[in-house]
């Protein structure tokens, strides 16, 4: 029985170490053929048409009205946090890449607090657009979670 056994294991190792053979056309190592030359193959997702980078470019502009001075805090292209003289306006131009393209890429701009006509302090109004076009804006001020906007 022990014989048997110790035969069927030798058997089965061959067979194992047989199939992990190559016919000579993998240089990857990862089971397929290799196309170094560009051709068939070759996959065209490396370069973006002329429409796909269009699509992954945008002029985002970033608005804050009021009087005085205020806290803002922005995330654009870049981000920051300081004290800025109102009215402000930040311009940038976001490049997407493939997978923010797909899930979308957060914009943001969150003012700190004016004098309202009142007399009381509200959040400044704030308005983001994208490419020229009005996406989102506070109400004037008077919804405290700022501005918000996912470009796609």
């Amino acid at each position: 029985m022990r014989r048997t056994v110790a035969g069927v294991a030798v058997l089965v190792a061959a067979v194992l170490l047989t199939g992990c053979g190559s016919d000579g056309d993998d240089t990857t190592g990862n089971g397929k053929a290799s196309d170094a030359g560009g051709g068939a193959g070759a996959s065209s997702s490396s370069s973006p048409t002329a429409a796909e980078a269009d699509d992954a470019t945008h002029e985002v502009t970033l608005e804050v009205d009021g009087k005085g001075k205020t806290q803002i805090m922005y995330n654009a292209a870049g981000s920051g946090f300081d004290e800025q003289t109102l009215p402000w306006t930040k311009t940038e131009t976001v490049e997407l890449t493939a997978a923010e393209r797909k899930v979308g890429y957060l914009v943001s701009v969150v003012p700190g607090s004016v004098q309202a006509e009142d007399g009381t302090l509200q959040q400044a109004p704030c308005v983001i657009k994208v490419d020229g076009k009005r996406v989102a804006d506070n109400d004037g001020g008077k919804n405290p979670k700022g501005c918000s906007y996912k470009i796609r």
